[in-house]
Protein backbone atom coordinates (compact mmCIF):
# COMPACT_ATOMS: atom_id res chain seq x y z
CA UNK A 1 0.00 0.00 0.00
CA UNK A 2 2.42 2.66 0.95
CA UNK A 3 5.13 1.30 -2.12
CA UNK A 4 1.61 2.11 -4.69
CA UNK A 5 0.93 5.66 -2.58
CA UNK A 6 4.54 6.65 -3.36
CA UNK A 7 4.61 5.39 -6.89
CA UNK A 8 1.55 7.67 -7.55
CA UNK A 9 3.34 10.93 -5.67
CA UNK A 10 6.54 10.21 -7.62
CA UNK A 11 4.28 9.37 -10.99
CA UNK A 12 2.74 13.07 -10.50
CA UNK A 13 5.96 14.66 -9.40
CA UNK A 14 7.77 13.31 -13.00
CA UNK A 15 4.18 14.22 -15.01
CA UNK A 16 4.50 18.29 -13.42
CA UNK A 17 8.29 17.93 -13.99
CA UNK A 18 7.96 16.95 -17.68
CA UNK A 19 4.91 19.48 -17.96
CA UNK A 20 7.43 22.16 -16.64
CA UNK A 21 10.35 21.50 -18.90
CA UNK A 22 7.74 21.27 -22.17
CA UNK A 23 6.48 25.20 -20.81
CA UNK A 24 9.91 26.29 -20.23
CA UNK A 25 11.31 25.01 -23.63
CA UNK A 26 7.96 26.30 -25.60
CA UNK A 27 8.75 29.68 -23.97
CA UNK A 28 12.35 29.55 -25.20
CA UNK A 29 11.57 28.89 -28.59
CA UNK A 30 9.06 31.63 -28.79
CA UNK A 31 11.38 34.15 -27.29
CA UNK A 32 13.83 33.16 -29.69
CA UNK A 33 11.63 33.22 -32.43
CA UNK A 34 10.45 36.50 -31.66
CA UNK A 35 13.88 37.93 -30.94
CA UNK A 36 15.19 36.75 -34.11
CA UNK A 37 12.50 37.95 -36.29
CA UNK A 38 13.07 41.65 -34.52
CA UNK A 39 17.32 41.73 -34.98
CA UNK A 40 16.33 40.49 -38.88
CA UNK A 41 13.64 43.08 -39.47
CA UNK A 42 15.37 45.76 -37.50
CA UNK A 43 18.35 45.22 -39.56
CA UNK A 44 17.02 45.04 -43.05
CA UNK A 45 14.53 48.13 -42.31
CA UNK A 46 17.57 50.28 -41.30
CA UNK A 47 19.47 49.81 -44.52
CA UNK A 48 16.50 49.68 -46.85
CA UNK A 49 12.59 50.47 -47.12
CA UNK A 50 10.69 47.45 -46.41
CA UNK A 51 7.31 46.64 -47.36
CA UNK A 52 3.72 47.06 -45.37
CA UNK A 53 4.35 43.17 -43.75
CA UNK A 54 7.57 43.87 -42.68
CA UNK A 55 7.02 47.12 -40.85
CA UNK A 56 3.65 45.40 -39.68
CA UNK A 57 5.23 42.73 -38.19
CA UNK A 58 8.68 44.85 -36.50
CA UNK A 59 5.58 47.52 -35.34
CA UNK A 60 3.74 44.23 -33.42
CA UNK A 61 6.85 42.76 -31.89
CA UNK A 62 7.80 46.46 -30.52
CA UNK A 63 3.98 46.51 -29.29
CA UNK A 64 3.99 43.19 -27.03
CA UNK A 65 7.60 44.44 -25.90
CA UNK A 66 5.83 47.46 -24.38
CA UNK A 67 7.66 50.08 -26.78
CA UNK A 68 4.84 51.66 -27.62
CA UNK A 69 6.48 55.08 -28.94
CA UNK A 70 8.64 52.94 -31.06
CA UNK A 71 5.83 50.48 -32.58
CA UNK A 72 3.89 53.76 -33.12
CA UNK A 73 6.36 55.05 -35.48
CA UNK A 74 6.04 51.73 -37.25
CA UNK A 75 2.98 51.29 -37.85
CA UNK A 76 2.35 54.87 -39.46
CA UNK A 77 5.41 53.68 -41.82
CA UNK A 78 3.65 50.89 -42.29
CA UNK A 79 0.51 52.62 -43.18
CA UNK A 80 2.03 54.68 -45.68
CA UNK A 81 4.12 51.52 -47.50
CA UNK A 82 0.22 50.57 -47.94
CA UNK A 83 -0.78 53.67 -49.24
CA UNK A 84 2.00 52.67 -51.76
CA UNK A 85 1.68 49.39 -52.37
CA UNK A 86 -2.19 50.64 -52.89
CA UNK A 87 -2.87 47.46 -50.15
CA UNK A 88 -6.93 47.08 -49.72
CA UNK A 89 -6.67 45.76 -46.01
CA UNK A 90 -4.81 48.10 -44.01
CA UNK A 91 -7.66 47.61 -40.76
CA UNK A 92 -5.27 45.21 -38.45
CA UNK A 93 -2.36 48.26 -39.01
CA UNK A 94 -4.81 50.31 -37.72
CA UNK A 95 -5.83 48.62 -34.94
CA UNK A 96 -2.31 47.86 -33.75
CA UNK A 97 -1.75 51.15 -34.30
CA UNK A 98 -5.02 52.44 -31.99
CA UNK A 99 -3.61 49.87 -29.51
CA UNK A 100 -0.34 51.23 -29.21
CA UNK A 101 -2.13 54.70 -28.43
CA UNK A 102 -4.69 53.51 -25.95
CA UNK A 103 -1.40 51.33 -24.10
CA UNK A 104 -0.27 54.98 -23.73
CA UNK A 105 -3.81 56.03 -22.36
CA UNK A 106 -4.20 57.80 -25.62
CA UNK A 107 -7.70 57.17 -25.61
CA UNK A 108 -8.90 60.02 -28.67
CA UNK A 109 -6.21 58.78 -30.79
CA UNK A 110 -7.07 55.08 -30.07
CA UNK A 111 -10.55 55.53 -30.49
CA UNK A 112 -9.69 57.24 -34.07
CA UNK A 113 -7.28 54.91 -34.72
CA UNK A 114 -9.48 51.77 -34.14
CA UNK A 115 -12.29 53.63 -36.16
CA UNK A 116 -10.19 53.86 -38.96
CA UNK A 117 -10.11 49.94 -38.75
CA UNK A 118 -13.80 49.63 -38.77
CA UNK A 119 -14.16 51.64 -41.38
CA UNK A 120 -11.68 49.98 -43.43
CA UNK A 121 -13.11 46.12 -42.58
CA UNK A 122 -16.64 46.59 -40.56
CA UNK A 123 -16.48 43.30 -39.70
CA UNK A 124 -13.07 43.11 -37.43
CA UNK A 125 -14.72 42.10 -34.30
CA UNK A 126 -11.05 42.99 -32.14
CA UNK A 127 -11.44 46.20 -33.39
CA UNK A 128 -14.84 46.75 -32.41
CA UNK A 129 -14.08 45.15 -29.14
CA UNK A 130 -11.17 47.54 -28.82
CA UNK A 131 -13.25 50.37 -29.59
CA UNK A 132 -15.53 49.71 -26.89
CA UNK A 133 -12.93 49.16 -24.63
CA UNK A 134 -11.39 52.92 -25.41
CA UNK A 135 -15.23 54.18 -24.72
CA UNK A 136 -15.06 52.57 -21.57
CA UNK A 137 -11.98 54.02 -20.30
CA UNK A 138 -13.34 57.11 -21.58
CA UNK A 139 -16.74 56.73 -19.49
CA UNK A 140 -18.65 56.83 -22.82
CA UNK A 141 -20.82 54.09 -21.78
CA UNK A 142 -23.63 53.94 -24.26
CA UNK A 143 -21.13 54.27 -26.84
CA UNK A 144 -19.32 50.84 -25.93
CA UNK A 145 -22.39 48.93 -25.37
CA UNK A 146 -23.44 50.05 -28.90
CA UNK A 147 -20.01 48.85 -29.91
CA UNK A 148 -20.43 45.50 -27.89
CA UNK A 149 -23.63 45.13 -29.80
CA UNK A 150 -22.24 45.78 -32.97
CA UNK A 151 -19.31 43.14 -32.38
CA UNK A 152 -21.77 40.80 -31.45
CA UNK A 153 -23.70 41.02 -34.40
CA UNK A 154 -20.65 40.02 -36.62
CA UNK A 155 -19.88 37.10 -33.74
CA UNK A 156 -22.69 36.55 -31.79
CA UNK A 157 -20.80 33.77 -29.13
CA UNK A 158 -17.61 36.55 -28.94
CA UNK A 159 -17.12 36.12 -24.74
CA UNK A 160 -15.65 39.35 -24.78
CA UNK A 161 -18.04 41.68 -26.80
CA UNK A 162 -21.01 39.52 -24.78
CA UNK A 163 -19.45 39.92 -21.50
CA UNK A 164 -19.00 43.41 -21.45
CA UNK A 165 -22.24 44.32 -23.03
CA UNK A 166 -24.17 42.20 -20.43
CA UNK A 167 -22.09 43.88 -17.55
CA UNK A 168 -22.45 47.97 -19.32
CA UNK A 169 -26.49 46.94 -19.49
CA UNK A 170 -26.93 46.59 -16.09
CA UNK A 171 -25.04 49.62 -15.74
CA UNK A 172 -27.18 51.90 -18.16
CA UNK A 173 -30.27 49.95 -16.66
CA UNK A 174 -29.36 51.13 -13.42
Amino acid sequence: MDNNLAIVYLSILVGLLAFTVVSVFRQIFKTRKTESSLSRLRSKLNKEKGTTQEYYELASIYSEKKLYSQAIALFQKALKAAEEEKEENSAPIYNGLGYAHFAQEQYDLAIRQYKEAIKNQPDYVTALNNLGHAYERKKLTTQALQTYEEALKYQPNNATAKRRAESLRRLVSA
